[in-house]
């Protein structure tokens, strides 16, 4: 889900408008790759220059569709940001902490979607049984990447802010998602995909998403344990 709102909007309303009038669909993540131990991922080449020794050490095809997808994975890794979002693949669970903790702190908290069903769920509107803001002014976002092992593309960006979501579906199904609203959008790409279909300009409007399941989201976690407004 991408969605535009002008800053007078609330999440809620701008959300409600979208669940309301457009299916959608949650789909479970059930063939997962696994994050390698850091000790065994820090000792694999992960850039594009070490491609050729990447694909034979994991018997992957250098024509192949795995062989493109890990070069478009490295790709990402290797792209830079936009100016003050900073950008950090992790390659195993502990760098992923690490890198968080360095920038949120040691008490972080992680969020990520739920959609509480073992059954896979069909296309259908969706009602809002509650929204609420996180506290936090300071986010790490981590989005899995298709790899042959766990990779998360891993970021701080200017101006984001996050919401969690209840939600429950026509045919009874609950979900909890995690909502990224990105607020300062001035110095994206103008060719940027998401202002393509949302039909707006860089800067003009707050662009908001949700994250999969396998997506997280961390934040700082305080004494108390106080995560909302």
């Amino acid at each position: 889900m991408l969605r535009s709102m002008v800053s007078r909007a609330t999440c809620y309303e701008v959300c409600a408008t979208f669940w309301d009038h457009t299916p959608s669909y949650f789909m479970k993540n059930d063939q997962k790759t696994a994050f390698l131990p850091k000790n065994i991922s820090d000792s694999i080449p992960f850039s594009s220059k070490n491609l050729p020794e990447i694909y034979n050490k994991f018997s992957v095809k250098h024509d192949s569709m795995e062989a493109k997808m890990m070069k478009q994975t490295i790709d990402i890794c290797e792209h830079k940001g936009v100016e003050g979002e900073e950008i950090f693949c992790a390659t195993s669970l502990e760098s992923m902490v690490d890198f968080t903790t360095t920038k949120l702190g040691k008490r972080v908290k992680a969020l990520s979607t739920e959609v509480y069903t073992k059954e896979p769920t069909p296309s259908q509107n969706y009602k809002i049984e509650s929204v609420k803001k996180l506290i936090a002014n300071k986010l790490v976002v981590c989005h899995r990447l298709n790899y042959t092992y766990a990779v998360f593309y891993c970021h701080i960006s200017v101006g984001t802010e996050s919401y969690v979501a209840s939600l429950e579906g026509a045919d009874g199904t609950k979900v909890k998602i995690v909502v990224i609203c990105h607020t300062e959008t001035s110095k994206w790409d103008p060719k940027h995909i998401t202002f393509q279909l949302l039909n707006v300009t860089p800067g003009s409007a707050t662009i908001c998403h949700f994250l999969p399941e396998d997506h997280v989201l961390w934040v700082r976690s305080s004494k108390n344990d106080t995560l909302y407004m």
